[in-house]
């Protein structure tokens, strides 16, 4: 693993690094802010997962979450949103290849090779930040914006007792009921819809719910929120009677902005998971 960076920040420490992943077959890159409290002992730790078009860096520097984790003593860690370089596949548009990896196990060509970002965030990344960082592997939480709204839902519904809270800003909810989905889901996965549920966020909900509490904003202004489907989230929600606060924030949209807005509500939130015995 390769120091790119680190910096002093509130306290604690921000860092970049690069690591040669044997899932995704290139080298990685990832955030991961470190409170001062990692100096005498592990910390808990919150996962951020970005949206389309983002790399690491986007919530690192644009969503404000350090200063919050900072008051928390958590930890963030802050993944790549899909496999990137030479020789990885990539396409056209904006929302499929490099930037949408969408947090599956590719299984279609040109994928396959490299895009297996649900092997990298939910084994390969822990395991490395287990065994060089400060962070307890017992207490983690999970969250994301947009395409990382709904790999942080999906991960959560399909690990349990991995993560003691999830929240989500503006989340794809009903990618196999919508364009921003099924474009994707197809690409990486096939033309069999039965083995894209594992990967919606409402179907998920309505089949088995999350054991903690769930935190969800979303913009009413939200430019792409006939896409994000929240509705069809809610109503999984309430008939599975899950434990979660589902909200519709007036006037925001998708941008970091509206993250920016909420972060420390989100943070609060997963320390009271995290911190809970």
């Amino acid at each position: 693993m390769e120091t790119l960076s680190e910096n002093a920040c509130f306290g604690g420490v921000q860092g970049v690094y690069r690591h040669t992943s044997s899932s995704c077959q290139c080298d990685m890159t990832f955030g991961l802010f470190l409170p001062a409290e990692a100096k005498d002992g592990p910390v808990p730790i919150l996962w951020y997962l970005s949206g389309l078009t983002c790399t690491h860096e986007n919530a690192m520097v644009k969503a404000g979450a350090q200063s919050w984790a900072a008051e928390q003593g958590i930890a963030v860690v802050f993944p790549d949103t899909s496999p990137r370089g030479e020789g990885v596949a990539d396409h056209e548009d904006y929302d499929l290849g490099q930037g949408a990896g969408f947090y599956v196990n590719a299984t279609q060509t040109p994928w396959a090779p490299h895009f297996n970002m649900w092997d990298y965030v939910a084994e390969e990344l822990p395991a490395l930040l287990a065994q060089n960082f400060s962070v307890d592997m017992n207490r983690q939480a999970i969250a994301g914006h947009s395409m990382g709204g709904h790999g942080a839902l999906t991960l959560a519904m399909n690990l349990p007792g991995r993560f003691r809270s999830v929240s989500a800003f503006a989340p794809i909810s009903n990618p196999t009921g919508a364009d921003w989905g099924r474009k994707q889901l197809k690409a990486y996965l096939g033309d069999d819809e039965a083995l894209w549920a594992k990967h919606d966020a409402s179907l998920l909900m309505a089949e088995k719910g999350f054991d903690g509490p769930i935190l969800i904003d979303t913009g009413t202004s939200d430019q792409f929120i006939d896409l994000l489907r929240p509705e069809t989230l809610a109503q999984a929600i309430a008939s599975q009677r899950q434990q979660a606060t589902f909200r519709l924030q007036p006037g925001y949209d998708h941008s970091y902005f509206f993250v920016s807005t909420f972060m420390e509500d989100h943070i609060t939130f997963h320390a009271e998971a995290l911190y809970r015995d």
